[in-house]
């Protein structure tokens, strides 16, 4: 058994945050399948022995378990020096970067991708719209940062450049969102992370429930899954 196990599911990009992280960094890890679509997650089981949030991503080593993506990439960093900080300033710029993602970037990128591919019935256009809007702001502010830089934070990936990976190499019909047509320092900053030694897309990473639309029909449209469901 590996030693790092991650609790999660192919669709979850936040799952894919630490995927990546630890595939790119040579960890000796292994996908643990979620039967997110199923309810697993609701289960109180589950809830009690892996993650009373009632989220995927959770990873499993030496017998304790993690959650929140953005705390788990931290502690990765800290006790495996891979892709890890360099001094207090740096930690606090990766820091506000990681909280900006799982604030904005990935949050809104990820909810307008589940309301818009994931729903068992159609969501009203206002809503996509609206999520759409918050989504092209974000994008926008990460855009006009990595114009000038290879990274987030300059000429090396650090974890801040894993945690906003999560939901940018899923396909547009997907996401409803071209990075490669219109965002373009957006598109090779993923390139150059896509470059890394290790890196694979997220649904080779984690074949479990690897689309979410082949049974998206079983996800109640009132259920706690119209929230985001990954952190």
């Amino acid at each position: 058994m590996a030693r790092y196990r991650l609790h999660c599911i192919g669709a979850s990009g936040n799952s894919y945050k630490l995927a990546l992280y630890m595939n790119c960094a040579g960890l000796d890890w292994e996908p643990v399948g979620v039967d997110f679509a199923g309810g697993q997650t609701r289960d109180a089981n589950w809830r009690a022995g892996t993650n009373a949030m009632g989220e995927v991503p959770v990873l499993e080593v030496d017998g304790k378990r993690m959650s929140q993506s953005g705390a788990i990439l931290v502690w990765l960093a800290e006790t495996t020096g891979k892709f890890a900080l360099d001094g207090d300033e740096e930690r606090f710029e990766a820091l506000r970067w990681i909280l900006f993602d799982n604030h904005k970037f990935t949050n809104n990128h990820a909810m307008h991708r589940f309301q818009r591919s994931f729903m068992s019935e159609p969501v009203h256009p206002a809503i996509l719209a609206f999520l759409r809007s918050r989504t092209e702001a974000s994008f926008a502010i990460a855009e006009k940062h990595l114009t000038d830089r290879a990274f987030v934070l300059g000429d090396r990936p650090i974890i801040a450049d894993f945690s906003m990976a999560g939901y940018v190499y899923y396909p547009p019909d997907e996401t409803g969102f071209d990075i490669a047509a219109d965002y373009p320092a957006l598109d090779a900053w993923r390139r150059r992370l896509a470059a890394l030694l290790g890196w694979k897309p997220p649904y080779e990473l984690m074949p479990f429930g690897s689309d979410l639309r082949t049974t998206r029909m079983r996800i109640a449209p009132g259920s706690a899954e119209r929230k985001q469901e990954q952190h």
